[in-house]
């Protein structure tokens, strides 16, 4: 089974300009399951707070007194600190662009910014950590699913979240094999093409094989999140469609 999937992140502001600090808190703090627990004005606190804070997600300034944004995250990884890290600076050079992403930098946003671009941020990074919190990852064209997550990833999850709320869905006890990140994926394409979808249809949308989308919709059958529907044409056999549920009334 898998492991119970983390519904809330810790978030460390390392920022040296209070005002931004204050924005950075407010746009965090309007995506669902990140929460802002602390706030350094150096790298230097920024690192005593990692230890101390356990954060999983850092909002890293590059220009700072005391520890520079560049050499924190190099401390970070060599202290071997168990954290993410979104660049927030004005700093637009590449040089530093590369020095952060070969760093382990899971994003870079370039001040000013968007609200927009924050909360797709986050929740790329929530359908990422979704797809790694599971105890392995069944196949390869899975891991690719969550090594490349995209814009169009977080939307998908966006969209799909009524289907967890009207379900109130749990994934702390997927079955073996079935992960988190693909089965939002499911949800996502089936509601954005009508609800009603054919396993190969659903393989195309989520970009997995066949035979992998048959075994997340057998899940969703179970659970009675949706139900098979057997359609007959003049021709041919009959293809086999599954039709989302949007409440449990439907599936009385």
């Amino acid at each position: 089974m898998s492991k119970p999937i983390k519904s809330l992140f810790h978030v460390l502001l390392v920022e040296d300009d209070p005002m931004v600090q204050e924005v950075n808190r407010l746009f965090i703090e309007q995506v669902d399951g990140f929460q802002v627990v602390g706030l350094a004005s150096n790298g230097l606190r920024g690192l005593e707070l990692i230890e101390e804070l356990q954060p999983d997600l850092i909002f890293l300034d590059v220009f700072m007194p005391s520890l520079d944004g560049i050499a924190t995250l190099q401390r970070i990884r060599s202290m071997a600190l168990p954290v993410d890290v979104v660049v927030v600076t004005a700093a637009k050079d590449t040089e530093t662009i590369r020095e952060m992403m070969r760093n382990g930098a899971f994003d870079y946003i370039i001040k000013p910014f968007k609200v927009e671009r924050i909360h797709h941020t986050l929740e790329r990074y929530r359908v990422q950590q979704a797809g790694l919190w599971a105890e392995e990852v069944g196949t390869q064209e899975e891991l690719d699913l969550i090594i490349m997550q995209n814009g169009e990833a977080a939307k998908k999850a966006v969209v799909s979240a009524s289907v967890y709320e009207e379900w109130a869905m749990s994934y702390d006890e997927l079955p073996k094999g079935l992960n988190a990140a693909t089965l939002k994926q499911v949800l996502a394409v089936m509601e954005q093409h009508g609800g009603k979808l054919s396993a190969e249809e659903t393989a195309e949308g989520v970009g997995i094989a066949r035979v992998t989308a048959r075994r997340y919709l057998d899940y969703l059958e179970k659970r009675g999140i949706v139900r098979l529907v057997v359609h007959y044409g003049g021709v041919g056999r009959p293809v086999n469609r599954y039709e989302l549920l949007r409440d449990q009334n439907d599936h009385k």
